[in-house]
């Protein structure tokens, strides 16, 4: 069976996924220590989670970006990713998919979140990642109610950086995350392929 361009892969288990976010240490420090987002994790702003390792990898320049020096792994509910799906536009505009202009316009600026495919940045594989942008409503159930566990996985994003650098892509493949194809509901995935 052929690979489809678009499918989301994560790390996952039957009640959870992983996503990955970068912040600065004075929020991704206490962030981890805390099992929870500081006081100063800014709630009204649109923010992205990546099932992806690697385009987190490529978003925050392995963790060497300036104010993205920490890089976490966040473990949220399968049911929360789920409803942030459920309740998802997506980021373009897709004549044939959508309607018309203007009603997806309507749709974007309700929904609260945004699903954006972009080009994985897969060691050898050119697939399409998702990336879900949460806002207003999505943000507070991602902080105060998905959230499971956050982890420091800057180490492990260094230490692949380094592999990678030096040519040594197998070993650097052994070390990534295991990510599989996530399984969810046709119907759930049908409206935000483009």
């Amino acid at each position: 069976m052929d690979e489809p361009q678009r499918r989301i892969r994560a790390l996952h288990t039957a009640s959870t996924i992983t996503v990955y976010q970068a912040y600065s240490p004075e929020i991704g420090m206490p962030a981890v220590r805390d099992g929870r987002f500081p006081a100063t994790w800014k709630r009204d702003r649109m923010m992205w989670i990546k099932p992806s390792f690697l385009w987190m990898m490529y978003r925050c320049c392995w963790g060497t970006k300036p104010g993205q020096e920490t890089v976490l792994a966040v473990e949220i509910t399968r049911d929360g990713f789920e409803w942030a799906l459920r309740n998802a536009c997506l980021l373009s505009y897709i004549r044939g998919l959508h309607s018309d202009r203007s009603t997806w316009q309507r749709q974007l600026k309700r929904a609260p979140a945004r699903v954006q495919w972009d080009p994985e940045r897969d060691l050898r594989l050119p697939y399409r990642s998702l990336q879900l942008g949460l806002s207003g409503e999505a943000v507070r159930r991602y902080a105060d109610e998905w959230t499971v566990s956050i982890r420091d996985v800057t180490p492990l994003a260094h230490e692949i950086h380094a592999l990678v650098s030096s040519g040594d892509l197998d070993s650097a493949t052994q070390r990534l995350p295991q990510e599989r194809p996530y399984t969810a509901e046709d119907e759930l995935i049908a409206q935000l392929q483009s």
